[in-house]
């Protein structure tokens, strides 16, 4: 994968009225690189992608699409991207065919190329049976291929797909990640949601904004295969055994411990800050209280342990005790 900037988003707010959406917000996206957008509801990133698309100006900063800056030559970077919003700008009364000849034109593809562009996505997207029917008859999952289709006619490098799947069965959630894996073959995609599975299952990085603030942006590659599981929020989290169990609140009183529940086998998960303590003092700890330290092993950090930490300022572990 190239390293490549294709999307560079540079310290950007948007303020609606005195509410702050977004808050000096910025990233980068890889050409080549599928990015999960993750959030609670409210946290801004519909917002943040309706600014990177220039489909809403911001209050500051600067973004730029594929070298070119998004407000100073709007035209040249938006021909860069191709964006589904979360409700997918469909016209119901046109068939399958009428609508993406439609958006061909919009995006300024030539009539006479409109044809090979209209049957390559359909292709692509799953939808080439559909030409000739009407939008307005098809599933919700098609629909949701038709308005894919619209985002790529045009073959831009980057993609932005805000919550793809949002009310889709199960049958069709699987089928849309399945497509959206496909298009990371050979674009970069930009996937808004705040369903951690969707991240987990087709991403290579994730980010995840809270109160429009960038507070998370790691690689799943790094943060699933690190050993000692510690994540870039500097939380470590232990499997202990003792002879003694004290009370579990008893955990919670050792220096830089945050969190600590209990686990099958008599065990305890411990969550420590391992920026305020290294863990040779955690172990000194435990053997100073006369616990009886029998097992201490480093643990892995899921993403749903950091999500929920980083947005509702707590652990899972936590949420448990």
């Amino acid at each position: 994968m190239s390293t490549q900037s294709l999307v560079v988003v540079d310290g950007i707010s948007r303020y609606f009225g005195a509410l702050c959406a977004i808050d000096n917000l910025s990233l980068q996206v890889a050409r080549g690189e599928i990015v999960g957008f993750l959030g609670p509801n409210g946290a801004g990133k519909s917002t943040a992608m309706q600014v990177i698309c220039g489909a809403l100006a911001p209050s500051s900063g600067a973004v730029s699409i594929g070298g070119h800056d998004l407000f100073n030559d709007a035209r040249a970077a938006k021909t860069q991207i191709g964006y589904l919003p979360e409700t997918p700008p469909l016209y119901q009364d046109l068939t399958v065919d009428e609508y993406l000849d439609f958006c061909a034109c919009l995006h300024g593809i030539d009539r006479r190329r409109q044809r090979d562009a209209r049957q390559r996505v359909k292709k692509r997207c799953g939808v080439a049976d559909s030409g000739a029917r009407l939008i307005r008859n098809l599933s919700k999952g098609y629909r949701q291929r038709v308005g894919i289709a619209q985002a790529i006619i045009h073959s831009p490098p980057i993609i932005v797909l805000d919550e793809p799947t949002e009310g889709l069965d199960p049958n069709q959630v699987r089928e849309i990640r399945s497509l959206i894996g496909e298009l990371g073959r050979e674009q970069s995609v930009i996937l808004c949601t705040h369903l951690l599975p969707e991240v987990q299952s087709v991403c290579q990085r994730v980010l995840i904004l809270h109160k429009g603030q960038l507070v998370f942006d790691q690689a799943l590659a790094t943060l699933d295969g690190a050993v000692d599981g510690v994540d870039s929020t500097g939380v470590q989290s232990l499997r202990v055994a003792v002879k003694h169990p004290p009370a579990l609140g008893q955990w919670r009183k050792l220096t830089g411990v945050v969190a600590a529940t209990t686990e099958p086998n008599q065990r305890v998960r411990v969550e420590y800050q391992a920026n305020v303590v290294p863990i040779e003092d955690i172990a000194t700890q435990i053997v100073a209280a006369g616990w009886g330290l029998v097992e201490l092993t480093p643990t892995r950090q899921t993403l749903e342990e950091i999500f929920v930490r980083l947005t509702c300022g707590q652990s899972v572990a936590e949420k448990s005790v």
